[in-house]
């Protein structure tokens, strides 16, 4: 008889343990995964990131490319990301628009693609660089170019109009047009009082370097009021430049922009190919390197910003006392680019700012340690190469993470009424890491709000014992029980509530 009892005790005991270490094995390994197939989540922060094709085929995170932002120096910005708008900001008005969108582009998602038939014209309002009249200041106008053919007489911008001078009509252009594989540009009576070395008020600037059709190149016709210095610029190197003085050479008067009556400006009227992001600004080109920190946003000619770009996801919950063991990133990293993880945990995230949590560097695959709570906060930084012409992308990132296993409820429970007070047994929690348990009461059934016992609001904490008696009820009334476990490892987890047992407190019977 005692054999058998033992033999029992003894099986009990050999499936429980399997039953724990089958709960411990699956509670314990746990994954967070950003990107990949489930996509990437909206971030709390992000700054010159963008979402790209990695590795198959899923979203990646990687560099937005340095597209012109608008700024106070901005008087027109066309991005083309907008079939029926290409203009995203600038007091201009669309005449035409033959452009169709290609996805071929040099920034961002989209550049405009001409097919030799009109291109887009536009009209400035009053203002506006080609839409006033008069005395104008520094001007810059940049842009992408990748033609097709890059044939002779193709024309790239086209402006005319005339001004008044002294009685009679001055026809003024600008213009920039293909000749012979480079880019020429003609600014004929433009600059108030200039005259060139044959007496006329035209200048003429082209480039040195043959632009080779399908491939990417960075224009920039500059001038600078304040040296009186035209310059054409190709992928941020000067080819042709020119002093508009009234001695044709540095230390003369300057002449001055004079536009006569608005026209439209004509963009890519004849001409086969693509072209990305077309600036004005009233300012002339600034060389990248000179650029300040709070100018970084200017640099033209690069693909990606020297500053690289960032994102900080939103605090991310798992569990309480969770631990954070390994980030893993399947990531394409080229040569001279760098990708730099952050992490950070607490158990709320009320109070979080910039610098607290403090973020800790971590390296994808890194065993990492003390990295613990309820949330898990990731942040990462992406960083161009040298040149600017590359990018690190980011296709998943996953959180590898043990959770504190929450422990077995009693398998047993029972409830038995006094006169004012109920007591509650149980068996001991087969699972080895219950410290001790809550007792939940209340008077509804599965809403344990109990609040009128002289022990206290549900859940009553009971330590670890397998009886108690919950005293203060009221007599007649019926009370509903359940018990929890929490965790020797970490009282902050609780694990799932025991069957629910009732009873009514009953005044004795003399």
């Amino acid at each position: 008889m005692l054999g058998n009892c033992i033999k029992k005790r003894l099986l009990i005991i050999a499936v429980s343990a399997v039953m724990c270490a089958c709960g411990a094995a699956e509670l314990f390994a746990k994954e967070y995964v950003l990107g990949g197939k489930g996509g990437w989540p909206v971030f709390q922060q992000q700054e010159n990131i963008t979402t790209g094709k990695g590795r198959y085929g899923y979203d990646c995170i990687q560099l937005a490319s340095n597209s012109f932002v608008f700024d106070e120096y901005t008087d027109l910005l066309i991005d083309f990301e907008d079939a029926q708008m290409p203009i995203s900001n600038g007091d201009y008005t669309i005449n035409r628009n033959n452009f169709q969108l290609t996805n071929q582009t040099k920034n961002e998602k989209a550049a405009g693609l001409s097919r030799n038939m009109g291109g887009l014209s536009i009209s400035g309002q009053p203002g506006s660089f080609f839409g006033s009249e008069g005395l104008m200041g520094s001007f810059s106008i940049e842009f992408w170019l990748c033609p097709s053919i890059a044939e002779n007489g193709e024309i790239v911008l086209n402006w005319e109009s005339s001004r008044n001078e002294d009685g009679r009509l001055a026809f003024q252009v600008i213009s920039g047009t293909f000749d012979k594989g480079h880019l020429r540009w003609e600014l004929n009576n433009i600059f108030d009082l200039y005259v060139n070395e044959a007496g006329r008020n035209e200048v003429e600037l082209k480039g040195s370097s043959k632009i080779i059709p399908d491939v990417w190149s960075y224009h920039v016709l500059s001038f600078d009021c304040e040296t009186g210095i035209l310059e054409y610029i190709v992928n941020g190197i000067t080819e042709d430049l020119t002093y508009i003085t009234t001695t044709r050479s540095e230390g003369g008067d300057v002449s001055l922009v004079y536009l006569g009556t608005p026209s439209e400006l004509a963009i890519c009227s004849e001409y086969t190919g693509k072209i990305d992001d077309f600036r004005i600004l009233r300012r002339p080109y600034t060389p990248p390197d000179f650029q300040s920190a709070e100018n970084a946003g200017r640099v033209g000619h690069t693909q990606y910003l020297p500053s690289g770009g960032r994102f900080v996801t939103k605090p991310i919950m798992v569990s309480t006392g969770s631990v954070l063991n390994k980030l893993e990133a399947e990531m394409n990293v080229p040569a001279q680019t760098e990708v730099c993880y952050y992490v950070r945990s607490g158990e709320n995230f009320y109070g979080w700012n910039e610098e607290y949590p403090e973020w800790k560097p971590v390296e994808s695959g890194e065993e990492l340690t003390g990295i613990t709570g309820l949330y898990f906060q990731v942040a990462v930084e992406l960083m161009p190469d040298g040149n600017g012409e590359q990018t690190p992308a980011i296709t998943t990132i996953k959180l590898d993470f043990t959770e504190l296993p929450e422990p077995l409820p009693p398998f047993i429970v029972k409830a038995v009424a006094g006169n004012g007070s109920v007591t509650v047994s149980w068996n001991y929690s087969v699972d080895d890491t219950a410290g001790g348990y809550y007792l939940y009461y209340g008077t509804r059934p599965g809403e344990y709000l109990g609040r009128i016992a002289i022990e206290g609001e549900s859940p009553i904490n009971v330590g670890n014992t397998s009886s108690f008696t919950v005293t203060g009820l009221e007599n007649g009334k019926i009370y509903y029980f359940a018990v929890a476990a929490w965790s020797a490892l970490d009282m902050r987890v609780v694990g799932n509530l025991s069957k629910e047992v009732f009873a009514r407190p009953l005044a004795r019977l003399k």
